[in-house]
């Protein structure tokens, strides 16, 4: 049987096991963080064919890839294209796939910089820090002088010399608009959802359709042209496992963002072939 280290025991762990175990592949947590880690020992004491996903950490994940000396489902380079938002948004405007209006300001940025990439776009913008993950940090300014108190907020924290990634993205605000997180496996769509807060919450003004944020996530059948914008971005990004996050509004789908380590939903909400396809991708890492 295949062994694969996992490096997150969040739900996807527990999703994943008993379907990939059917498989072939026994797939097993390895912790990377909480942990003093003699560097002459190994990490575990199991031997591994091939990991899933590199770790979240750049750091931790730079150790655990040397001791454990295996091929990743999506490598450190894929993780961090990914997880570079401006990036991302860069690499698919460029192929030509729909993206919300974004402006990438550098910090610390003058007020004149500010004010002009404010000006670029139609009030409200929303301000997304350009790393962060489950909606953290972002933050809708409708006019001028809240955007620049958000921008001074930013510069605050930015003033501690160790945070990694000082920039962020002033983007378009899309009023009402649809959240999918689609899945792309080696290539191909497998399914997706739909996450949205509940009514009481939207009236009250809420508008991030993070599930841990409180949002639902339904199976949803996206339309063909929307599952092909969802394997675009993966072909363009060269990340063989991928959530796509699509907003839809009027009738016009971008791709918003993207996330190369994405939680694994109900198998009840992707295709049938999904773990298949999952499979099939462990086992092709594996061989490289």
């Amino acid at each position: 049987m295949l062994r694969l280290a996992v490096a997150t025991d969040a739900e996807t762990l527990e999703r994943i096991a008993d379907p990939l175990a059917e498989r072939g592949i026994e797939a097993r947590y390895v912790p990377t963080t909480g942990r003093a880690q003699p560097l002459s020992e190994p990490l575990v004491g199991d031997r591994f064919d091939v990991g899933f996903v590199y770790p979240s950490r750049v750091m931790e994940g730079g150790v655990a890839d040397a001791l454990l000396g295996v091929p990743w489902v999506n490598g450190q380079a894929a993780v961090l294209r990914s997880r570079n938002k401006a990036e991302t948004l860069a690499r698919l405007e460029r192929a030509d796939v729909p993206t919300p209006e974004s402006v990438y300001v550098s910090n610390p940025a003058d007020d004149s910089e500010l004010r002009a990439a404010f000006e670029r776009l139609d009030p409200p913008v929303t301000v997304k820090p350009n790393s962060t993950t489950r909606g953290v940090g972002i933050a809708k300014a409708d006019d001028l002088d809240s955007f620049f108190g958000i921008c001074e907020y930013l510069s605050l924290v930015h003033d501690y010399r160790a945070v990694d990634d000082r920039s962020f993205l002033v983007q378009e605000f899309l009023p009402d608009a649809r959240d999918f997180r689609a899945m792309v496996v080696d290539g191909e769509y497998v399914g997706a959802v739909e996450r949205r807060l509940p009514a009481a919450e939207r009236a009250a003004g809420r508008w991030k359709h993070n599930v841990h944020r409180g949002a639902t996530a339904t199976g949803v059948d996206l339309a063909p042209e929307r599952r092909e914008l969802a394997e675009a971005a993966a072909e363009e990004l060269d990340v063989d496992w991928l959530g796509v996050d699509l907003l839809v509004a009027d009738g016009h789908a971008v791709v918003n963002e993207t996330n190369a380590r994405p939680t694994v939903d109900s198998a009840t909400k992707y295709d049938s072939g999904f773990y298949d396809r999952l499979a099939g991708l462990i086992r092709r890492t594996a061989e490289v």
